[in-house]
């Protein structure tokens, strides 16, 4: 049975900063009349009438040449010019573009996505799911049969047991790991926080599990990495699900490090270190060399909490199908691949880029060879590592996952711009990816919670009308159905 069966509500939730960053500017001279023309023609608030006077107030809401009704080619004496903010174009990177943070960063405010006038459903990394377009059919009677019904995208992370606990969740997501150290714990916080609102999940990482977090043990995935950091049986036993990380998709081999300055003295107690000290967790787990080792390992979360889910996060390795398989045979709920596009800034380019093989890839490798092995419908397929939106969340359930693990998504929505100074104990200068008490105040909690909230409504929103479109009643008919997707390379041959 699912946990939470009515989703939480949308409230409009603004930027935390005095003037946000938008796409457009526009500029009023000394000519303007207060006629309130632009005021009365703009859909999205960007003009306002205060103290009898008219402003343009909210720069970040114009949507430029795209208006429908354009105010600086309607105003009667010219005295707005519109032009495009220079301050945009300097963020971001080729997979999160300026249009893709500024459109998270839409969804977050508003619970939907933009109307028009940002790219929200790729990027411009020219691969990935950049490559890749859904197809969808033209309109029959059965798709307009589907549109009048209600689409169920929730999916089961227990395929395989009666003994553990059966839960489904009504989203197919749920959070990845980010530790404490990593993070704030107000960024912590504020995902656990909306997963308990979705009735879903999220994970703790490697970083220990802070007594803050004990209000949502229920929705609480408490890590075993190979640092043991913070790992402990009262833990493992509060949780329903567990989770085995072996390695990073963004960073695969390499293990963990957390610079000695992001280790305060909270997180050194938490993690049972020495404050100022840099930690690594090392790869692999020593005590893992085999399918054998790691059902070992499983039979100890089972015996510490026999109704507890087990889910092992890998890399994609070139032999990940072979992985996944004795993951399941070792007595594993979920498979969770991390393919090569996620991490922080904290992950080396050259491990991101070199490493491991590309999530879409592997996705579809791993649900070929389990279909074969006659186990696929007996183990949840969850897939992370560059899911930036809920185009990317269908793309890579048609190549064959059940589900995704969000991430870096949640950050942007919190107001992250992508600078990749993660690493850095005052590196983030927004608040988000530190441990500074002074940053880490920069967050409302009730703030952050609902923005994420916001992100994944919309992101809910939009596979609902997705799956609409494609003719289906489910997100499970969407799982393996890469007919429904086209490369751009193969579109026009």
């Amino acid at each position: 049975m699912s946990l939470n069966s009515k989703p939480p509500e949308v409230v409009i939730t603004p930027s935390r900063f005095r003037n946000p960053i938008g796409k457009y500017r526009l500029h009023r001279t000394d000519d303007c009349i207060g006629c309130g023309k632009c005021v009365e023609l703009c859909p999205y608030g960007v003009h306002v009438i205060q103290a009898g006077h008219v402003l343009t107030k909210n720069h970040y809401r114009c949507v430029g040449p795209e208006c429908p009704n354009p105010c600086h080619e309607a105003c009667p004496v010219g005295a707005l010019a519109l032009n495009r903010n220079p301050t945009f174009d300097t963020m971001g990177d080729l997979r999160w573009t300026p249009d893709l943070l500024l459109s998270t960063w839409y969804m977050a405010e508003n619970g939907t996505v933009p109307p028009r006038g940002l790219e929200y459903r790729i990027g411009a990394s020219d691969g990935g799911f950049d490559r890749l377009r859904l197809v969808f059919p033209p309109a029959h009677r059965s798709q307009s049969e589907a549109l009048n019904e209600d689409v169920d995208i929730g999916i089961y992370l227990n395929r395989r047991d009666g003994s553990s606990h059966h839960i489904r969740i009504d989203v197919p997501f749920y959070g990845g790991g980010m530790s404490y150290g990593s993070v704030s714990i107000i960024t912590m916080l504020s995902r656990v926080r909306a997963a308990a609102a979705f009735g879903t999940f999220c994970c703790t990482g490697e970083g220990g599990y802070p007594d803050e977090l004990k209000p949502y043990d229920d929705h609480v995935i408490t890590q075993v990495a190979t640092g043991l950091f913070g790992v402990r049986e009262e833990t493992i036993q509060r949780v329903r699900i567990a989770e085995f990380k072996y390695a990073q998709g963004a960073k695969p081999g390499l293990g963990g490090h957390l610079l000695g300055d992001k280790v305060t003295p909270a997180v050194a107690g938490m993690r049972e270190a020495v404050a100022g000290y840099p930690l690594f967790s090392p790869f692999p787990f020593h005590s893992v060399y085999s399918v054998e080792d790691h059902k070992k390992h499983v039979d100890w979360i089972k015996t510490i909490n026999p109704k507890a889910l087990i889910t092992v996060k890998v890399s994609t390795p070139t032999d990940v199908d072979m992985v996944a398989v004795g993951i399941y045979y070792a007595g594993a709920h979920i498979i969770h691949l991390d393919g090569s596009y996620g991490g922080t800034g904290a992950a080396p380019d050259i491990a991101k880029k070199n490493i491991a093989m590309p999530i879409e890839y592997a996705v579809p490798r791993v649900h070929r060879f389990l279909k074969e092995e006659g186990i696929r419908d007996k183990i949840t397929v969850m897939a992370s590592g560059g899911i930036r939106t809920p185009h990317d969340v269908a793309k890579i359930i048609a190549l064959g996952a059940d589900g995704v693990c969000t991430g870096t998504a949640e950050l942007v929505a919190l107001e992250c711009i992508r600078c990749h100074n993660c690493e850095s104990g005052r590196g983030c200068a927004r608040g988000i990816a530190t441990t500074d008490p002074e940053l880490t105040e920069l967050i409302d909690l009730e703030w952050g919670t609902q923005r994420i909230i916001n992100l994944l409504m919309a992101w809910r929103k939009e596979l609902i009308r997705i799956l609409k479109r494609l003719g289906m009643k489910s997100i499970t008919e969407l799982v393996g159905r890469t007919d429904c997707l086209a490369h751009l390379d193969y579109m026009n041959k």
